[in-house]
């Protein structure tokens, strides 16, 4: 079907009311809604009497955030003393921690990223001695990488609590 003066008016009217290209197409018949919209162009109709955009979503305030409560716990009970925890751990070291040589913009490959300070003031540093095959200087590593402590292993009472669990 072609445009006749009549179902050009058609068009332009439907346009102006607001409908989209595709509901014009059904109305008219005959035609498809690239069609309708090539015509639309061509006849330069582009002001619109409504948006064919959907309303935008108002904005909505956030939640308040959920107030954190602390689950009850089940009471615990005590260890039962046994002869394997006469082994305690090896003590935790300490570095003297003096200002570190590196800052942020200092800090190499091959320096000590161990942080001294608080990051917040402004004599915030890094321990900037070399460092081995990590990112920290054996001092450092010491303190960050404690060795796996070994876990109790049978016994039987060490046996009977661990059944206790699945009772």
């Amino acid at each position: 079907m072609g445009w006749t003066d009549e179902r050009v008016e058609l068009l332009k009217k439907l346009w102006q009311d607001g409908l989209s290209a595709s509901q014009i197409a059904k109305q008219l018949g005959g035609v498809t809604r690239n069609a309708v919209i090539g015509k639309v162009h061509r006849l330069g109709l582009s002001g619109r009497a409504t948006p064919s955009k959907p309303a935008r979503t108002t904005f909505k305030a956030p939640r308040p955030a959920r107030p954190v409560t602390a689950t009850p716990s089940a009471p615990r009970r005590l260890a039962e003393p046994t002869a394997l925890s006469a082994h305690h751990p090896a003590p935790v070291r300490y570095v003297d921690e003096a200002p570190g040589t590196a800052t942020v913009l200092t800090l190499g490959a091959h320096m000590c990223k161990w942080p001294i300070g608080d990051p917040s003031m402004d004599n915030f540093t890094f321990c900037g001695r070399r460092s081995g095959e990590g990112p920290y200087c054996h001092e450092h590593s010491q303190v960050a990488y404690q060795p796996a402590q070994s876990k109790k292993r049978s016994g039987p009472n060490e046996l009977a609590r661990s059944l206790r669990r699945y009772i």
